[in-house]
């Protein structure tokens, strides 16, 4: 009992150092007023039956105050209007262009097609990959830009700020800020040239066109669930540049609306992120012991010989639990006090977790907008 007490001690500690690190380096994209010779961007939007948000990111970013870019949307087969709404929201703007995607081919990803179409037809010298649900404040453009050329990324990542509503999203959704700032050291991310240190967010990802086709493109990661954290991990392999920040109110979204889209869409993703079915029981396993087991060896006070500090041990772990998870929120615009209810969202994380497991042994791969996301067989190119 002793050495699984020290290792949830130690676990939380090194998490708590992470977190207070990255609150004091992490970048935030600021305003700033862009360059005479601004490049010229790409912004490119996957949406498939996107009709109730579509609307409002097309007229947020045919609103930017970046001198020299283009928004381009792929319509991906919805059924909802979405290529009309978005044509009435640009008002006959020259910027937006939207294409019909083309049917999905054997060994691609819905959304990996939608971005190398889009590629295909973008003019930018920085391409922008962004979703539907994303909305971007009037300098947002021009922010991400100058990041850029600021640090000469070739690729730069921002995790914008989310925005929720129900308790599902404020009790899930919001612990994306607990695994950037509190997992992930972001001097690792961009100073280490390690593929381990390579992570970053679909909802954002800004691109230098050559670093783009070097690496591959979506063509590289065709058939991957995963593709933002896989791209990233390519481009630290190939010693390339890769810087990220947190979006702080200039880019922000609202992924989820109720806890049936919540559990679906964390569901979608999350084995994929682990990468089996055993190492995503063993994370759940892993955080019931950090963010529960000393909630239950407060409440139970168990009376294990030779085990000195009881009840201040386990009120320090529940302390330094909740003091993370309020750090992060803290730090991405969260509200803090749904910081006391961080037992409760392990629990919904795990419902999430079985959710996943049960889609991925009954039949194959989890449900996303209609389609079943999963692995497609390769067409034999020879004798197609």
């Amino acid at each position: 009992m002793l050495l699984l007490i020290l290792f949830i001690t130690t676990a939380l500690i090194v998490i708590s150092l992470i977190a207070v690190s990255n609150v004091l380096v992490f970048p935030r994209l600021r305003t700033s007023a862009p360059s005479v010779d601004a490049p010229f961007v790409s912004v490119m939007i996957p949406a498939r039956n996107e009709a109730a948000v579509i609307g409002r990111t097309i007229t947020h970013l045919l609103t930017q105050d970046y001198p020299n870019y283009e928004v381009i949307l792929l319509d991906d087969n919805s059924d909802d209007g979405t290529a009309a709404l978005a044509r009435t929201a640009a008002e006959n703007s020259d910027k937006l262009t939207i294409i019909d995607g083309q049917p999905l081919p054997a060994g691609w990803m819905g959304k990996n097609w939608a971005c190398q179409q889009m590629q295909q037809v973008a003019r930018g010298q920085f391409l922008i990959f962004t979703d539907a649900d994303v909305i971007w404040e009037r300098s947002a453009v021009g922010a991400l830009s100058s990041a850029m050329q600021q640090t000469n990324a070739d690729l730069y990542t921002i995790w914008p700020t989310q925005h929720t509503k129900t308790w599902a999203e404020r009790l899930c959704v919001s612990l994306m800020a607990v695994v950037v700032v509190g997992y992930l050291p972001v001097i690792g991310t961009h100073y280490i040239p390690l593929s381990v240190f390579g992570a970053a967010n679909g909802q954002c990802m800004a691109w230098r066109r050559g670093a783009y086709d070097a690496i591959g493109g979506h063509a590289a990661v065709s058939d991957n669930v995963l593709e933002d954290v896989t791209l990233a991990r390519m481009v630290k392999g190939a010693g390339m540049r890769l810087r990220m920040a947190d979006g702080n109110h200039l880019i922000r979204c609202r992924m989820y609306n109720d806890w049936q889209s919540v559990r679906n869409g964390y569901a979608k993703n999350i084995l994929a992120g682990y990468g089996s079915v055993p190492a995503l029981v063993i994370a759940t396993i892993f955080h019931w012991l950090l963010f529960l087991f000393p909630w239950l060896w407060l409440a139970v006070g168990w009376a294990t010989p030779g085990l000195p500090g009881y009840p201040l041990w386990p009120l320090l772990l529940i302390v330094l639990g909740l003091g993370i998870r309020a750090l992060t929120a803290a730090f991405t615009h969260q509200r803090v006090r749904d910081a006391l209810l961080m037992p409760v969202s392990v629990v919904l994380m795990t419902r999430i977790a079985f959710q996943a497991i049960w889609w991925h042994y009954t039949q194959g791969g989890p449900t996303w907008k209609g389609r079943i996301v999963r692995k497609q067989p390769t067409r034999n190119r020879t004798h197609g």
